[in-house]
């Protein structure tokens, strides 16, 4: 199973890396446009959105809108293996998190000061990233398992709606799985 996922992960990054950034732009345009205008989304008070890589869907408009909405925006906080989402005020306070050694924005793993959704009520809704995506909602991440065991987490407190982004490169027929894979409810592409 491993294998398998490590060799589709080679794969789908070979495609990536061909996308130019035009491409990635256009079809994140695209893709955002999609996602603001689901009914789910327009309907969800608290939502989690991660933060993009250089090859993954990109979300700073998806911020704008969520925090122009007047929606309460959860981003990712990683400290060793485990992952939180925490409040993320405004444009200006995204503006202000440091970059970490993946090259994304992130609180500093001192902050504690941020309101965790776990902590306040759950969430509605989580845009998933991922490596590939198939139709069936089914992902392939990094490899660390931050989001499905997350995912498990935040489930006790409630059953948050799932989206996953995928650039059309990162779409496949099928994804291998294990039992601590979770499935998503859509995968939204261009």
């Amino acid at each position: 199973m491993q294998a398998a996922k490590q060799i589709l992960r080679k794969e789908i990054k070979k495609k990536l890396k061909l996308m130019t950034e035009q491409e990635k732009l256009a079809e994140s345009q695209v893709i955002i446009k999609k996602l603001c205008s689901h009914p789910v989304y327009k309907k969800s008070k608290r939502i989690s959105v991660y933060l993009h890589m250089k090859n993954e869907v990109q979300t700073c408009d998806i911020l704008a809108d969520a925090i122009g909405s007047g929606k309460h925006v959860y981003i990712p906080k990683y400290v060793g293996n485990d992952m939180d989402m925490v409040k993320l005020d405004s444009l200006e306070d995204y503006d202000s998190l440091p970059v970490t050694s993946w090259n994304i924005k992130q609180p500093l793993d001192e902050d504690n000061t941020r309101e965790n959704a776990c902590e306040t009520g759950g969430l509605d809704l989580i845009i998933v990233p991922g490596l590939g995506f198939s139709n069936l909602g089914h992902r392939l991440g990094h490899g660390k398992g931050y989001y499905d065991t997350y995912i498990d987490k935040i489930s006790k407190i409630n059953k948050p709606y799932l989206i996953g982004l995928a650039f059309t490169v990162q779409m496949c027929r099928e994804i291998p799985t294990s039992a601590h894979d979770r499935q998503l409810d859509e995968i939204l592409t261009s």
